[in-house]
Formats: structure tokens, C-alpha cells, sequence
């Protein structure tokens, strides 16, 4: 797997930004039973580079805690059957990992939602990269039944690394 973390912000989070990433990326990838080693990357910007972000690709002139861009288009989420259909499209052919997408996580909002939701600001983040993770495998929250499975699998990806709540 490779993956970057990169940092656009003064901010700084009282954590290994880069190991908690790695973790729970590889816990989402091995939940959903992802049979490819992928590549990624993980922006950290604060409220006004996000919302930039948000306006050109959203239409929507608001900050956001976290925007996920998927390289892959899924018949189903986490369907991995047909993307070996489209390997000049989703894998780099210079190491053949699949090239999952990028992740943009504001960390104005992560110490804000840490604050507002009573947990620790490494929850906060985690949580952030888990979702976003599942929205580069597929997932989606439009429809009432998605949300559900969307919040059923974040929770127990971060229970699965004892990153609960109560942290």
C-alpha cells in the first residue's frame, strides 16, 4: 500500500496524523475484503482550502469536514469484480496498485466536530478517514438505507481498532 499525507495547514494534530490514517485505512480495505495493495492520498487543509474545494467541485460555498474523490466507479460498493475491466484507468502502471482516490480532511473541523461530539480529536480524524474511506470503496449515504450501512460499517471499523467514542 502507498499512501501520502500531506499538510496544507499551520494546524496541527496531536497525533501521528499519518499512523492513524494508515491504520484505519488498512482496516477498511481488509473489511471490505479489497484483494488489491491500493494507493491513496490523505490532504490536510483547514476551512478555507476546503471550501475552495468544496465550491469548484461541489457548487457549494461552505467549508465541509471531509471530501472524498474516488478514482473508481463500482458496479456495487465494494465490488471488486470489474475492475480489472478498466486496468489502464484504476491501476498505476508503474507499481500496479489500484488507485483508490484522494481524501481532504479540514482540520478546523476535525477539533470543532472532537469538541461538539464530546471526543477526542484523534476520533474525530479517524472517524473523518473512515468515512471517506468507504466513499473511495463505493459506499454511499443518499438513500436512508445507505446511511445506515455507511454509519454500521464506520463504527465497527473504528471499534476494531479501539477507537471508540469515549477517547
Amino acid at each position: 500500500m502507498t499512501f501520502y499525507v500531506e499538510s496544507e495547514t499551520d494546524r496541527e494534530l496531536p497525533f501521528d496524523a499519518e499512523e492513524v490514517a494508515g491504520r484505519v485505512i488498512v482496516e477498511a480495505l481488509d473489511s471490505e475484503q479489497c484483494p488489491y495493495e491500493v494507493s491513496l492520498n490523505v490532504l490536510l487543509t483547514d476551512n478555507e482550502g476546503i471550501q475552495e474545494l468544496n465550491k469548484q467541485y461541489r457548487g457549494i460555498d461552505r467549508p465541509t469536514d471531509v471530501l472524498s474523490f474516488p478514482n473508481v466507479d463500482y458496479d456495487n460498493p465494494a465490488d471488486f469484480s470489474a475492475i480489472e475491466d478498466n486496468i489502464g484507468d484504476y491501476f498505476d502502471p508503474e507499481n500496479g496498485e489500484l488507485c483508490l482516490g484522494d481524501i481532504v480532511i479540514s482540520v478546523d473541523q476535525v477539533y470543532r466536530q472532537a469538541e461538539e461530539y464530546g471526543h477526542s480529536v484523534r476520533r474525530e480524524y479517524a472517524f473523518l478517514i473512515a468515512h471517506s474511506m468507504l466513499h473511495l470503496l463505493g459506499y454511499d449515504h443518499i438513500e436512508p438505507g445507505e446511511v445506515e450501512v455507511m454509519e454500521r460499517k464506520q463504527e465497527e471499523i473504528l471499534d476494531r481498532l479501539g477507537i471508540t467514542r469515549s477517547e
